[in-house]
C-alpha cells in the first residue's frame, strides 16, 4: 500500500460524519450572526449576494464581470444587476479594461472597503464574545483547524495570477 503524503486531501469517505455535522450546524449559526452584522454595518442595506460580490472583488483585486459570474456561478444578467446595485450605493466602480475597452473591470470604492471593514468588525465582535466563553485550549485548537479549513474553502474562490497576455495581431 502506498503512503499518503501529509496534507494530501482525504477521500470523502474518510471524512468524519460527526465533524461534517458539527461544521454544518456551525455554518447555520454563523449565517444568523453574519446577517445581523450585515444589517447594521451600513445605512443602505446590502444583500448577502451583494456582500459576496464585495468580498470576491476585494479578494481578487479587480475582476471583470465574466470572472465574477464564474466565481458566483451566476448568470450574466444576475451579476450585472448585483453590480448595478453596488455601484448605485457607491461600493463598487466599473472601469474599462486597459487592453480591451469592451471589458468591464470591477473595483471596490473606498466606501466599499469601509463597509467591509465595519462588517468584519461587527462580526468579529460577535465571534469574540462567543469564543470568550470557550476554554483556551479549545480556542487554540479551533484557530488551527479553521485556518486549514479556510485555506481549503478559499482556494477555488481565488483566480490564478494573471499571465502576461501575448501580443495580438490583426
Amino acid at each position: 500500500m502506498g503512503q499518503r503524503s501529509i496534507g494530501a486531501p482525504r477521500p470523502p469517505s474518510a471524512v468524519s460524519a460527526a465533524a461534517v455535522a458539527e461544521m454544518s450546524e456551525l455554518i447555520e449559526l454563523l449565517e444568523v450572526v453574519w446577517e445581523r452584522g450585515r444589517d447594521t454595518a451600513s445605512a443602505p442595506p446590502v444583500s448577502s449576494a451583494q456582500a459576496r460580490v464585495l468580498f470576491l472583488v476585494e479578494a481578487n483585486g479587480r475582476l471583470n464581470l465574466r470572472e465574477l459570474g464564474r466565481l458566483l456561478e451566476a448568470a450574466p444578467p444576475s451579476v450585472t444587476r448585483l453590480c448595478d446595485r453596488l455601484e448605485a450605493v457607491g461600493f463598487l466602480e466599473r472601469h474599462p479594461g486597459a487592453q480591451d475597452r469592451r471589458e468591464v473591470l470591477l473595483r471596490l470604492t473606498s466606501a466599499g472597503r469601509t463597509y467591509l471593514e465595519r462588517l468584519r468588525a461587527r462580526r468579529q465582535e460577535a465571534l469574540a464574545e462567543a469564543m470568550a466563553t470557550m476554554p483556551a485550549a479549545s480556542r487554540a485548537a479551533l484557530a488551527t483547524g479553521l485556518a486549514d479549513f479556510c485555506e481549503a474553502v478559499a482556494q477555488p474562490l481565488r483566480l490564478p495570477p494573471a499571465q502576461p497576455s501575448a501580443t495580438r495581431t490583426a
